[in-house]
């Protein structure tokens, strides 16, 4: 299997790894088992030169990752040609809370401030950062239609949905250029919608592979090894987004990947 990856039929290649930026930006709120603080610039600007070297060229950020976007923007000057960049609408994180709004306005408004934000031109991937009501966002909200008039426009170049339920990804798939879902050893729920994504060349970016750092480590076998090995045997599976800012841990991530990939 290959290291860059058709992004389903989009036209676009992903590294098997995505690097994940909510740790760029914001460390409240999040379901990591151990808090941690945000690197300085130097040690993010660090991070990303070490991601591009290891072959990475996917970056996945939101607005609800804090300042993630606003940092990458500046980090990035000189750079867009590099990196495919995946942003999100739907959520807003602040005050320690999240607030949710799908509406069609609210969509425009958000991929605009993003494109300020990353200072850039286009998005190559916006998803729908989904509350867990897929179906209702999928069926009453018409945010899937706001993205598909932004790529109409050429403010994006994909869209999807960043999805929380099985019945929300199949309803999504037939819709959408990408999903992104959750998969890994413990909770392999969605394996249709991979299955289903696979028949219509939807691609998918996986999510939480690593169980945002609680997988089992009770077994003889390498829990992050057998994670990577069951998200990227899948043939619908482009990308698997893993968000660190350990340089050690990123090595590590994309070393195992390799291996699974064979």
């Amino acid at each position: 299997m290959s290291w860059l990856r058709p992004l389903g039929g989009t036209g676009m290649e992903v590294s098997a790894l995505g690097l994940g930026a909510v740790k760029l930006g914001r460390n409240e709120g999040l379901k990591y088992p151990t808090g941690f603080d945000l690197p300085d610039d130097r040690s993010a600007a660090a991070l990303l030169a070490l991601a591009h070297d290891l072959g990475i060229n996917l970056i996945d950020t939101a607005p609800a990752y804090g300042d993630s976007e606003e940092r990458l923007g500046k980090l990035l000057r000189g750079q867009r040609q590099r990196w495919l960049l995946c942003s999100k609408v739907g959520e807003e994180f602040a005050a320690g809370q999240s607030r949710f709004d799908f509406s069609p306005e609210h969509a425009g408004a958000s991929v605009r401030r993003s494109l300020r934000r990353l200072q850039t031109e286009v998005l190559d991937l916006v998803l729908v950062h989904s509350n867990g009501a897929d179906l209702a966002i999928i069926n009453e909200m018409g945010t899937l239609q706001a993205l598909q008039q932004l790529k109409d426009e050429g403010l994006i170049r994909a869209f999807g949905m960043s999805t929380k339920t099985l019945a929300g990804g199949l309803a999504a798939a037939p819709h959408c250029d990408v999903l992104m879902l959750t998969y890994n050893p413990g909770q392999r729920e969605e394996l249709p919608v991979l299955d289903a994504c696979a028949d219509l060349n939807t691609a998918v970016l996986i999510k939480k592979a690593l169980a945002s750092g609680h997988l089992d480590s009770s077994c003889d076998e390498d829990p992050v090894q057998t994670s990577l090995e069951l998200a990227l045997s899948h043939p619908a599976t482009s990308a698997v987004i893993i968000g660190t800012i350990n340089p050690d841990h990123l090595r590590d991530n994309v070393a195992a990947a390799r291996r699974a990939l064979g």
